[in-house]
């Protein structure tokens, strides 16, 4: 830490302590922090967090590209913060877009939290859970909005339900799979399309060439001849991504051939042998 001090300070105006161990420790100016750009973070990361928590539930990699994300949104706030976010998400979770609906259009269910609620509201819980069961989409999607909703209860007052009170969940799609963290909502779309699964083959054909590259003592500038040997199960996905792949592994020349006296590489579905020759 010395040195890099003194390297930085190197050219700065005479008065600059010698050592950094003399220098006071800097005080942040908080008028510079951006909250709007820490809020839009957060809600990057969770989202992110729950996409990739979907794809190990449902056993699909990242490197296999899927269509798209639905983010429920309850303003036009919101989606422009999430807007702001959007191509570093869809980055991140290997997505090709993403949808932003309504949040009132997803089927919602709504149940109490006992262990916070039952101490408030004791011997009347029961009436209180009753009328929380019998919510419309139009009360929970109230309740998310605004953080709290006058409920009627029966043979007693009316309560003020607060959002923290309760836990609510959105019903799966078909097709989709969707996770839940607070009032963040997303549904992954699982179905793999023919284009998607040779990008995806693509992509995994990169990775372990890579990999080989690597333990084979290749530098990272080295160029190479590549010869494959001919498997309808991985043919058309190179050829279909071939400029992809041959920039990604510097490859200068690719062919062809029935067999090939070479290393195999294993994937999920087939083996192929793959001749890699330095240029």
């Amino acid at each position: 830490s010395e040195q890099l001090y003194l390297d930085l300070t190197a050219t700065a105006c005479n008065g600059k302590p010698q050592s950094v161990h003399m220098a006071d420790f800097p005080v942040c100016d908080e008028d510079l922090i951006d909250h709007e750009l820490e809020h839009r973070m957060t809600m990057a990361q969770k989202i992110t967090s729950m996409v990739l928590s979907l794809r190990k539930k449902h056993e699909i990699i990242v490197r296999q590209p899927l269509q798209c994300i639905m983010l429920p949104v309850a303003d036009q706030q919101e989606k422009e913060q999430i807007e702001k976010v959007e191509r570093l998400i869809a980055s991140e979770v290997n997505v090709k877009e993403i949808r932003f609906v309504d949040s009132i259009k997803l089927q919602k269910t709504i149940k109490c939290n006992f262990r916070i609620m039952g101490k408030k509201y004791g011997k009347l819980m029961s009436q209180v859970a009753k009328a929380v069961n019998s919510m419309t989409q139009e009360e929970i999607a109230e309740l998310e909005r605004n953080g709290s909703l006058q409920l009627p209860i029966e043979n007693a007052a009316p309560i003020e339900l607060l959002r923290e009170e309760v836990e609510i969940i959105n019903q799966d799609i078909p097709g989709w799979s969707v996770a839940n963290d607070g009032a963040l909502t997303v549904a992954l779309d699982l179905e793999i399309t023919d284009d998607l699964k040779r990008e995806g083959i693509a992509r995994e054909f990169v990775k372990r060439i890579q990999t080989y590259r690597k333990d084979s003592g290749f530098e990272i500038t080295d160029h190479i001849h590549m010869t494959i040997e001919d498997k309808p199960e991985i043919k058309e996905a190179v050829e279909q991504f071939k400029n992809y792949i041959c920039s990604q592994v510097l490859c200068d020349k690719l062919d062809w051939a029935p067999s090939v006296n070479g290393t195999q590489l294993d994937f999920e579905d087939f083996a192929l042998n793959v001749l890699i020759e330095k240029l």
